[in-house]
């Protein structure tokens, strides 16, 4: 029985409770002996383990993936809570309520697919409305739309997350029409909803959240937009330009070639859905780093990887309401080797879905490109 979670654990805690494995690494330490780094998750988040004896014995009982029972001291190591096992046990699936284990969105379920329904309910375009009704009226989608995380590992990585992060954007497209009327609001919207419906088959989440054969295969781009002419197939008399301006925003979504997308936003509508997509996927990234170091006393962060810096938190408070001296920020470590290659050169970085760094304004975007949006160069 879950009786300890992630997010309740404190430094020097004694912790006896069962996890889900996400990670299992092994290794050798500068000693010649050989040790163990587990990622443990349950739904209120991740906290990695140490195991330094025994790792042969307890490395044969489990697997990644599987559910083991953990007791060991708990120590904050570099700003991050780490558990130092002392013993380790497999647990078998049916002793264990799966719903403790995976984090879960904070918005119910039922309350997001009515936010859904009513967005759809919204649209004034007749084909528009046609197609998203198409997807809600398939159960099995609607299933997976609503359960699936929003990405592996770098924004709304949860439960959930991806219905969330689709209803986020969609909200942003309703704030920035309000702003610029001359959008076209139903176009937008739809590409804000369906824009990572790949997804829900990319990824693959009963246990712990990873990419499937066909989503490594494909990816969701491709997925989403064979998704979307499945759909176009089912409704009789779908204007044929509708569905190249719908299938363009899946296409170009992520926009650049260096973040993975197959075109570049060619339409008003295609680069707004661009820049809302990644303010909301950074945000929520970059919230959910700051949050899940609470114990730590530093005013930063510590070092995102893929965002390639520390982030600041805010000054602490003491007991006393007096905030303590400014602590300093930490020194950027060197980037690897690799790691901001972009177009042209000879091994580009692979990047996540999330759309690594914050480096591309639109200003960057078009720094000595050609601003003839149809040259036959740039394709």
């Amino acid at each position: 029985m879950k009786n300890v979670y992630v997010e309740q654990i404190r430094e020097r805690d004694w912790v006896d409770s069962p996890f889900l494995v996400r990670d299992k690494i092994m290794a050798m330490a500068k000693n010649g002996k050989p040790y163990m780094t587990l990622k443990l998750v349950d739904r209120t988040g991740e906290v990695e383990a140490r195991v330094w004896d025994r790792v042969d014995e307890f490395s044969a009982l489990f697997g990644k993936d599987d559910f083991v029972r953990i007791q060991g001291k708990a120590s904050v190591y570099l700003g991050k809570m780490q558990l130092v096992v002392q013993d380790l046990k497999a647990i078998p699936e049916g002793q264990i309520d799966l719903a403790d284990f995976l984090p879960v969105s904070s918005r119910s379920t039922d309350e997001m697919v009515t936010d859904l329904r009513a967005k759809v309910d919204s649209l004034r375009d007749t084909w528009l409305k046609k197609l998203m009704e198409a997807f809600l009226a398939d159960a099995p989608f609607m299933q997976r739309f609503s359960t699936a995380p929003a990405a592996k590992s770098m924004h709304h990585v949860y439960l959930g997350g991806l219905l969330e992060h689709s209803l986020a954007v969609s909200d942003l497209v309703e704030d920035v029409c309000r702003r610029y009327p001359s959008l076209n609001r139903d176009l937008l919207l739809v590409g804000a909803l369906l824009h990572d419906c790949g997804k829900v088959s990319e990824l693959c989440y009963e246990r712990t959240f990873d990419y499937t054969d066909e989503g490594k295969l494909l990816g969701h781009i491709v997925m989403g937009v064979e998704m979307v002419e499945e759909k176009v197939r089912q409704i009789p008399g779908f204007p044929a330009g509708v569905k190249v301006l719908i299938k363009h925003q899946l296409l170009s979504h992520h926009g650049q070639y260096e973040y993975g997308s197959p075109k570049r936003p060619k339409t008003l509508e295609a680069v707004v859905l661009n820049f809302l997509d990644d303010l909301d996927s950074k945000i929520n990234g970059v919230r959910t780093h700051i949050e899940k170091e609470p114990d730590s006393p530093s005013n930063w962060t510590s070092y995102h990887r893929l965002y390639d810096r520390y982030f600041f938190k805010g000054e602490k408070e003491t007991t006393q309401g007096v905030a303590p001296a400014p602590s300093p920020s930490p020194a950027e470590p060197p980037a690897p080797k690799g790691a901001f290659e972009t177009k042209g050169s000879s091994r580009p970085a692979r990047v996540d879905t999330a759309k690594k760094g914050f480096g591309f304004t639109l200003g960057d975007q078009l720094r000595g490109k050609s601003l003839d949006l149809f040259s036959a160069e740039e394709e």
